[in-house]
Formats: C-alpha cells, structure tokens, sequence
C-alpha cells in the first residue's frame, strides 16, 4: 500500500475542524438582573414587595386561556404587589417563554388599573434577538391593558432576526395581562 502525502492547505484545513470539533460551544446566556432588581426599578417608591400565591382554579384557568387567546401556565408566574405602607401601588409578575430555543426570563409591572407599567428582560439566552432589551421596543406596552390586542404585527412590532423572541413575549405578557384584569384588579 502507498500513502501518498497531503499538501499542507489540505493538512492545515483538516487539522483545524478537527480542533474546532472539540472547542465547547458557545453560551451565550445574560443575566441583567435579578427578579428583586426589576421590582425596585418598576416601582421605586415601593417600600415592600408582597407575594401573592397563585393558586387559579381550572375554570379561571380556561377563563383567563380564553380571554388571553392561548393556553396558560399559571405554574411559572410569580406575583408580587408593590406595597407603600398598606396601600398597593401595582404588581410585578415574573415569567419565562421560550424564545427560539431558549428561556427568556422577564418581568411585567402593572399598575392597579390593570395597564402595564414596565416590562424588564431579565435573563436572555438566545444567540440572537437580544434586541427584544431594548427600552423602545419594550416600551411598545406601556399604557395597554388585557383589552389591548397585544399581538405581533398588530400592535407591537417585530424585530428582525427575534421574531420568535418577539412573539413568544408579546405571547407572554398578553396571558399575564388577562391573569391580572381577571384575577387581580378590583372591578
């Protein structure tokens, strides 16, 4: 048998896939910042955040599903009311929605009224899309209520390249927002 040699670009090429095979993909996971952070930003003049168990019973979960367009997972959302003193300011509910591939972990802020206050990402780990951060695109919610239709392309806008990003949040944020005016606001 014959071994006949490689030229060096073939040699050079092969070695470094080969090397390349072995490197760890990158993560590239963000941390912004923690639940606790979000609510003091959201509600500067809070001097206490209240849990408030989430405990839905399966008619109100199929009433909020309805309302919200989707389907629901009441198991995720953690609820806090924004307290000065003894009275509530507003509520910040915790989340997390796939975004491609990944967990997006966020935060909304209600006011009593039911309107989004703030929407805060607090934890992004898609390799792309982590535009969804920005104050403009967020601020895109602000004022609206469970009433408002929430949806991708109608009243929020897409990102290019986050569209999945995009739409699971806006997703996300419409069910929290029919949780809230059903469930939470005094009517």
């Amino acid at each position: 048998m014959r071994y006949y040699p490689l030229p060096v670009s073939v040699a050079i090429v092969a070695g470094a896939a080969s090397a390349a095979a072995l490197v760890p993909t990158a993560v590239f996971a963000t941390d912004y910042m923690s639940a606790p952070d979000a609510q003091k930003l959201m509600f500067p003049e809070a001097t206490a955040f209240v849990p408030q168990p989430v405990v839905l019973t399966p008619d109100k979960m199929k009433e909020i599903a309805a309302h919200a367009g989707g389907v629901i997972n009441s198991v995720s959302w953690k609820v806090f009311a924004a307290m000065q003193g003894e009275t509530v300011l507003g509520y910040v509910v915790t989340d997390a929605v796939i975004g491609k591939f990944q967990l997006i972990n966020y935060a909304v802020a209600f006011g009593t009224d039911g309107a989004i206050k703030d929407v805060e990402i607090l934890s992004y780990r898609e390799e792309h899309g982590g535009e969804v951060r920005t104050k403009a695109w967020r601020r895109q919610f602000f004022g609206k209520t469970a009433s408002a239709p929430l949806r991708i392309g109608n009243d929020i806008d897409n990102i290019s390249g986050a569209t999945l990003s995009c739409t699971h949040l806006t997703d996300g944020i419409r069910r929290i927002a029919s949780f809230v005016q059903l469930v939470l606001v005094k009517h």
